[in-house]
């Protein structure tokens, strides 16, 4: 299945995320989700939007207060957020219910923290730029680690992928704001909330996402 976003500056070149989408597992570097969207594509969906931030297609605010949004985009497969932080602000451990997702940081430095339930060698470098290599939470000597947060540095055009189940915050710790574009699919409608205790990830609460309602 292949489909197209309908407005024209927010559609992606032939060879961007949506050329293909569906045609066959074999395209997508991802496993597949719960729509005809793949990680693939969001990430790819979300790097070209970041682009057209940049070229000044779309106009991103920063407000000190709480954190700015606004919709990019919106069907039955999508849901796209420009999102603007000012320094400390972040977002709530969570999850995405039955959704993935992917963001691209525009402009400036967001930190994710991420749970991650594999056996990892621990590592001193505490900023990977964005790549997938997990970086350990607590400073300490090398050696293998278990369950628990890790935290990645996310740069100017790098980003980071959602598949099912997982559970991270984000932040802005630096003293920049920042700018990033997110997308799910499908659409935000589900979203829990938690809190680690020792090598434990617990569940605090569930909530529904109304339509239109930026992620938090």
């Amino acid at each position: 299945m292949s489909f197209a976003l309908p407005r024209p500056h927010l559609t992606p070149s032939p060879s961007g995320p949506f050329a293909g989408a569906g045609a066959g597992a074999g395209r997508r570097r991802w496993r597949d989700g719960p729509t005809p969207v793949s990680l693939a594509d969001l990430t790819a969906l979300t790097r070209a939007l970041a682009e057209e931030v940049r070229s000044g297609r779309h106009t991103a605010t920063v407000d000190a207060t709480s954190r700015w949004s606004q919709r990019l985009h919106a069907d039955a497969y999508l849901d796209v957020w420009l999102i603007g932080w000012a320094p400390t602000q972040a977002a709530e451990l969570h999850d995405h219910g039955g959704s993935l997702g992917a963001l691209t940081v525009v402009r400036g430095e967001l930190t994710e923290w991420r749970w991650s339930r594999r056996r990892v060698e621990r590592t001193d470098d505490t900023t990977d730029g964005g790549s997938a290599s997990p970086v350990l939470a607590a400073p300490g000597p090398p050696g293998n680690v278990g369950p628990g947060l890790r935290h990645r540095l996310l740069r100017t055009d790098r980003g980071a992928a959602f598949a099912l189940g997982h559970v991270h915050d984000v932040s802005n710790r630096g003293l920049d704001s920042a700018v990033s574009v997110h997308a799910y699919s499908p659409p935000l409608s589900t979203m829990s909330y938690y809190e680690v205790d020792g090598d434990t990830l617990r569940r605090t609460r569930s909530e529904l996402v109304p339509a239109g309602v930026p992620p938090e």
